[in-house]
């Protein structure tokens, strides 16, 4: 049997080490759970083991429902590959249906329901496969699939708040200059011919206005070609790892959407480790998992700097202050954690305050932005009609 090095913690946060001998990892992990040894790193000798990469696929909610019934049947006792097969044929989903069903065979075949699983990443990511592991090492694959569909709720509403907090603002704007953009192309073209025909002076504000008007008229291809360039551009430039650095490091300074993206980060650090933790996934192998799924480049590379700290045998609290990316807090709640062995049950209080803290933010921020757009579009729309009727009070005035 192969040999594996471990490190980890006891209860008191005192650093353990030395090797076992063992069928696999996941029996690693169950010895050290048994002794209340929160694992920091499990590695085969001479092996380092590797992660998968994630990908897109599956959406949250099929997921998470096809978890929470799982977990239910598990719990109920039925056996395993009655519950997949039952699964499998109730998916409305018809890739997510396949996906079941060979896991299914999989499973009857002989193989591990993790192993199975990690096979389809497409709809199970490393964070899911880490956890079923977890679970069937332990014993406790009902209570790890009930925490997993907790955790993929609560990461949906999260994904749901940026959009919301994002959307709406994007929308407006983009509205405002669709608006504008028809007024100069249809409607200013028909007052500056009307002054035209009268011989009226044209003061400053109304000629930069019909100056405009006839650019857009004449150059409509070219603030096309320009506009979709641009998209294109930032969307390639923010595919590179230091374009995706520098824009999600603007997006976190910005006036108002940085402090609700910054919680909306830190709630999903702390739900991510703190489930993984929880279902006895090794420290390192967490970070590593919850900087991947972190949806933020420097807060990814945060938790990064915090891992290659922790290898080096440091506590996590003393590197998560030293990235300054994570509120005081944070730091000092996960500190308490460390001393009193509590780390996962601390991140999951850190994460619901945060979540709570997100609803509050993306309120308030929909009430502040709501009059600023308004005072936008006013201003905008509003001096374009005045630099236009200039010339009629002009008019009226030399008529009288």
């Amino acid at each position: 049997m192969p040999s594996f090095e471990w490190k980890g913690r006891d209860r008191g946060g005192r650093p353990q080490g030395g090797v076992l001998v063992a069928d696999s990892k996941d029996a690693v992990l169950a010895v050290l759970r048994r002794q209340q040894i929160v694992p920091i790193t499990v590695k085969e000798k001479g092996k380092e083991i590797a992660l998968p990469k994630l990908r897109r696929g599956i959406n949250e909610k099929t997921l998470a429902v096809f978890t929470r019934q799982f977990s239910v049947m598990i719990d109920a006792g039925l056996p395993l590959v009655q519950c997949l097969q039952i699964m499998g044929e109730q998916q409305d989903n018809k890739a997510f249906q396949r996906i079941v069903l060979q896991v299914r065979e999989d499973v009857e075949s002989g193989s591990s329901l993790a192993n199975a699983m990690k096979k389809h990443p497409q709809a199970f990511n490393e964070l899911y496969v880490n956890m079923v592991a977890a679970g069937e090492a332990g014993g406790i694959l009902d209570t790890i699939l009930q925490r997993l569909a907790t955790y993929i709720e609560k990461a949906a509403r999260l994904k749901a708040q940026v959009k919301s907090a994002m959307i709406y603002p994007i929308a407006v704007i983009s509205i405002a200059m669709l608006v504008v953009y028809v007024i100069l192309w249809k409607v200013i073209p028909v007052f500056g011919a009307l002054f035209q025909s009268l011989g009226a002076e044209l003061p400053l504000p109304t000629r930069v206005v019909v100056a405009m008007s006839k650019f857009v008229g004449r150059f409509w291809w070219l603030i096309v070609g320009l506009v979709v360039a641009g998209v294109i551009a930032v969307r390639r430039y923010y595919a590179t790892e230091q374009g995706r650095l520098v824009i999600d490091s603007i997006l976190l300074k910005a006036p108002i959407l940085g402090s609700v993206l910054r919680k909306i980060s830190v709630a999903r650090f702390c739900r991510t480790l703190g489930t993984l933790l929880s279902a006895g996934v090794p420290v390192l192998e967490s970070l590593d998992i919850t900087a991947r799924t972190s949806g933020n480049a420097v807060i990814e590379r945060a938790i990064l700097e915090v891992r290659k700290a922790v290898e080096e045998g440091k506590n996590l609290a003393e590197p998560l202050k030293t990235t300054r990316q994570f509120p005081p807090m944070v730091v000092q709640m996960i500190s308490v954690g460390e001393a009193t062995g509590a780390m996962d049950t601390m991140l999951g209080k850190i994460a619901e305050f945060y979540e709570d803290e997100v609803d509050t933010a993306v309120a308030g921020m929909m009430k502040l932005i709501e009059p600023i757009l308004i005072f936008f579009l006013g201003v905008v729309v509003g001096g374009m009609v005045i630099a236009m009727y200039l010339p009629m009070f002009d008019l009226i005035s030399k008529i009288g």
